[in-house]
């Protein structure tokens, strides 16, 4: 079946429902998700969204953009990091008219708290600038916004998987999508695309990441050529709930909690001096592990202590409900009573498909690809750099999300319609017919299993030439292996097998990108950590890493840093 409309939007978390409704009014749009839209990954976040408000403390935009570019460890776009921190006052006081339930002061004004790697006066100390809703912001935004698409009358696609995108003229004109229900396959043409599908964290054993968080978006266009930037830089989120890697939310020490090693020693002191348990992710990661290596994780284990018992049950109630029940649900412990067992757990990726700081996807000669946007982390304006601060993601959804939906409606007339084309979903009705017709060979849960071990083994918070090298032949031969997997499930009507399978291509291409990316860049910086070259290397490695697929093979090239503001620092805290 063949649909069509004026602007198609693929995901319906924050980014995505946000371009809709800025859309809204401008022609016909729809939004394409895998999953039911109020299920979208946005809702797991539990922190809350930056902005200098000025509610507790005075603040400034400067402020945050520094310390924006600080943590990305200056390979943050300095030119993207304004737009974000400048618009955020307005981005939130947006979401607050349209009914977001922020806390509140005693004076009744959008209630703020601490959050690692935000600081006043250029780095001096810690500075509450987290708007919050308890410790499920990111859940109230979406309902909110989810409800304003559905006034506005957005229609939606609700559990279709994209498995095409139709390039063609020069252009994007639409994509190809399986509804799950049916295993009907259907095309949706439009003059304007946005991809908004998330990232890829199922790409690590130990992720954040809910299930559907593939990369699709981001492994479609790439297969078609474009190019992927900054893959290499992975953030390892340090508080996972042990053995799981469910978050446990920065929120959480930005209460007030503490990390303590088997000791009791209150051990960030030694790794940020200045802000403690509240440096950027990669710097308390890092630490963790650290600390595990030389012997003081708890009983000589793999994990450190989260310790919340000082803060009281009636806080905890109040402000972390959701951290404290996840620690009771998933490890019968009373966070009042006692700490909570925390280790680094995959949690966003900072690298994905180039745009500008309007959305517009760029192509490998840097230039906009007509009718193909991104936004959220599927996309790299880059705004995060090497290393995302905490509660900037879901200020990045929802800025960059609503410029992207206005260069749309502002595009939308000089795009021309579709023109009627030859059956687009072949290709793809042809390999799903070839898949059902192999015979028993390789199952791709098991594929999917060594992926995720040997990336969690090889690739995560430390890093080698030898790891990645050996991450890297791996890769390759399941690569091959893929290649003789076969179907169990025949049938077409919610083929959770075959959605795995082409779950598996979007993993498996992405993976490589990453490993190939990490082995390329031989300096640390942010989240990319290279325990054979250690220290970050200015003079050679201030640049963007990209990666693009030309006849089958990974080509790697770079482009420059834009730096307005702030020149590279060493980054203490």
């Amino acid at each position: 079946m063949t649909f069509e409309s004026d602007a198609l939007i693929v995901g319906a978390g924050l980014a995505g429902l946000r371009a809709a409704v800025e859309l809204a009014g401008r022609g016909d749009v729809a939004v394409v998700s895998k999953v039911y839209p109020t299920r979208s990954h946005s809702g797991a976040a539990q922190g809350g969204i930056a902005a200098a408000l000025g509610n507790e403390e005075p603040d400034s935009w400067e402020w945050h953009m520094y310390d924006t570019v600080k943590g990305g460890d200056y390979l943050t776009d300095q030119d993207a990091a304004e737009v974000l921190a400048r618009d955020a006052p307005r981005a939130v006081y947006e979401l607050e008219h349209m009914g977001v339930p922020f806390d509140r002061t005693p004076s009744g004004t959008i209630a703020q708290r601490a959050f690692g790697g935000h600081t006043r006066e250029f780095g001096a100390a810690a500075i509450k600038r987290a708007c919050h809703a308890a410790d499920h912001t990111g859940r109230v935004i979406l309902d909110t916004l989810h409800s304003e698409a559905l006034r506005h009358g957005i229609r939606f696609f609700s559990e279709f998987h994209v498995v095409d995108l139709i390039l063609q003229h020069g252009r994007c004109e639409g994509l190809v999508a399986l509804e799950l229900a049916t295993g009907e396959l259907h095309v949706l043409r439009s003059r304007a695309t946005l991809l908004a599908t998330g990232g890829f964290g199922k790409v690590y054993k130990t992720t954040s990441n809910c299930f559907a968080n593939t990369g699709d978006g981001a492994y479609l266009a790439y297969r078609a050529g474009v190019p992927l930037q900054d893959m290499e830089f992975v953030q390892f989120h340090p508080t996972g709930i042990c053995g799981l890697g469910i978050l446990i939310s920065e929120a959480a020490r930005g209460e007030g909690g503490i990390l303590r090693n088997r000791n009791g020693e209150r051990f960030m002191e030694r790794y940020a001096p200045t802000i403690k348990d509240l440096a950027p992710r990669d710097v308390v990661s890092r630490a963790i592990l650290t600390e595990v290596r030389e012997g003081r994780g708890i009983d000589g284990r793999d994990f450190v202590h989260l310790d919340l018992t000082h803060l009281g049950k009636d806080a905890l109630a109040a402000k972390l409900f959701d951290i404290t029940s996840f620690a009771m649900t998933y490890l019968g412990i009373d966070a009042s009573v006692d700490p909570i067992p925390v280790q680094p757990t995959c949690h966003y990726m900072m690298g994905g498909l180039p745009t500008d700081a309007d959305g517009r996807v760029l192509g490998a000669d840097g230039k906009p690809m007509p009718g193909l946007y991104a936004a959220g982390e599927c996309a790299c304006v880059s705004v995060h750099g090497a290393n995302r601060l905490g509660c900037n993601s879901l200020l990045d959804l929802v800025v960059f999300g609503r410029r992207a939906g206005r260069t749309m409606g502002e595009e939308l007339p000089a795009l021309p319609r579709p023109a009627a084309e030859p059956d687009a979903a072949a290709p793809v009705r042809g390999r799903l017919a070839e898949l059902r017709r192999r015979p028993g060979g390789e199952r791709v849960g098991a594929l999917r299993s060594h992926l995720q071990q040997v990336m969690m083994e090889s690739c995560s918070v430390f890093r080698t030439e030898g790891s990645l090298s050996r991450a890297l032949g791996e890769i390759e031969g399941l690569e091959v292996r893929r290649d003789e997997v076969s179907l169990a499930d025949p049938g077409s009507r919610w083929n959770a097998d075959l959605l795995e399978v082409l779950e598996f291509d979007s993993l498996l291409a992405l993976a490589k990108a990453i490993v190939v990316s990490a082995l390329a860049r031989t300096e640390s910086r942010g989240a990319h950590f290279r325990e054979d070259f250690p220290e970050r290397d200015d003079a050679a490695w201030l640049k963007h890493t990209q990666v693009r697929l030309a006849e089958g093979e990974i080509e790697v090239s770079y482009k420059p840093v834009t730096v307005t503001r702030f020149t590279p620092k060493p980054r203490v805290y």
